[in-house]
């Protein structure tokens, strides 16, 4: 009779559920124990709210608890009996050195949003700064504060039945960027011709801002710095960006990578660590002219030295928004061993000029 023991079985513990971060690259603060009672406000689907404190979710069972007031009963709420929830205390960017905050990349993330409610005619409607989808429903993630904060919001699976979102500014701003060779050329031919735009038209042409902050900063103007540097002294925009509009707005051609169908003969005219090295991306041949895009015009200076390493006698720069080079410089990258030594992290460009 074999006399081994039986295994003792123990049951794992159930993961805490967690409350998504916000989809985007943000320095916050560390977010709440989801498992602390968190202030917050319930809409019903009749319509009606109710403040109170969230004390838990139960992802699986779909359902949470709550209570209105610090002394209150603990009920339990089925997702199907609300709308949406939010949570009242907005988390909090970290302070960088300098004490400056890092707002939140509206210009890149937020937009609009239309849910289609299952109870309802009337949409949902709002702005949200990314957005994590689940089995549970759709969270969303408000901009506040001057996007100093961020306040989330769930609307559970069963409330809705379909949702739109909006571009972003910076999305919609592509759509007017250079997509073709032809219209590149003519970019360039005009450039010389082309009327100096004033400095907060060219970042939402940019698309580095959106027509809300642009709104929000002319009707409250700085006396004592111009619209530019107010808005980098406020963080809203960084001094990259601001130098990158100030060669826009003087008629720099601005091209979507996204949409510009690259000559793979004019990247082949210079090393792939020259490229990486100089953080730039040729696009184009144009009988002696090789058409190079940057992402700041201090990159400029080391453009006019690349006629060393090609038969063109000229390198035209043009601009190129910064995320959309960075992938691009990352795909040649990829495809060239000898290259593996040059990082493409953000902290590697922040020093090279």
């Amino acid at each position: 009779m074999d006399s081994t023991p039986f295994p003792i079985l123990f049951d794992e513990a159930p993961e805490q559920w967690r409350w998504p971060a916000p989809p985007f690259g943000w320095r916050k603060v560390s977010l709440p124990d989801d498992s602390a009672a968190q202030p917050c406000r319930i809409e019903t689907r009749q319509g009606t709210t109710i403040e109170g404190d969230l004390l838990s979710i139960d992802g699986p069972a779909q359902t949470l608890r709550f209570r209105t007031s610090s002394l209150g009963a603990p009920v339990t709420l089925a997702f199907s009996r609300f709308r949406r929830l939010t949570l009242t205390t907005p988390l909090r960017p970290a302070m960088q050195p300098g004490g400056a905050e890092e707002r939140v990349p509206a210009a890149a993330q937020e937009r609009e949003y239309r849910l289609h409610l299952s109870d309802t005619g009337e949409p949902m409607t709002g702005h949200t700064a990314g957005h994590v989808e689940t089995s549970e429903g759709l969270f969303l993630f408000l901009p506040v504060e001057e996007e100093r904060s961020v306040q989330r919001i769930f609307v559970p699976r069963s409330a809705y039945i379909a949702c739109e979102f909006g571009p972003s500014a910076e999305e919609a701003a592509s759509k007017l960027w250079v997509g073709t060779p032809e219209d590149l050329l003519a970019a360039i031919e005009r450039q010389p011709r082309a009327p100096v735009l004033p400095i907060g038209q060219a970042l939402l042409n940019l698309g580095l801002l959106t027509q809300d902050q642009l709104d929000r900063f002319l009707a409250r103007p700085p006396a004592d710095l111009p619209l530019g540097e107010a808005l980098v002294r406020n963080g809203t925009i960084t001094r990259s960006d601001l130098n990158t509009a100030l060669a826009y707005k003087m008629g720099y051609p601005l091209v979507d990578l996204a949409r510009f169908p690259i000559d793979a003969a004019a990247v082949e005219k210079l090393p792939t660590r020259v490229i990486l090295l100089a953080r730039s991306l040729p696009l184009m041949i144009d009988r002696e002219r090789l058409i190079v895009a940057v992402d700041k015009p201090a990159r400029v200076d080391k453009l006019r030295s690349m006629h060393v390493f090609t038969q063109q006698t000229v390198v035209v720069p043009v601009l190129a928004s910064k995320g959309q080079l960075v992938l691009a410089l990352g795909r040649i990258q990829q495809h060239d061993v000898w290259s593996q030594s040059v990082s493409l992290r953000p902290g590697f460009f922040a020093t090279t000029t």
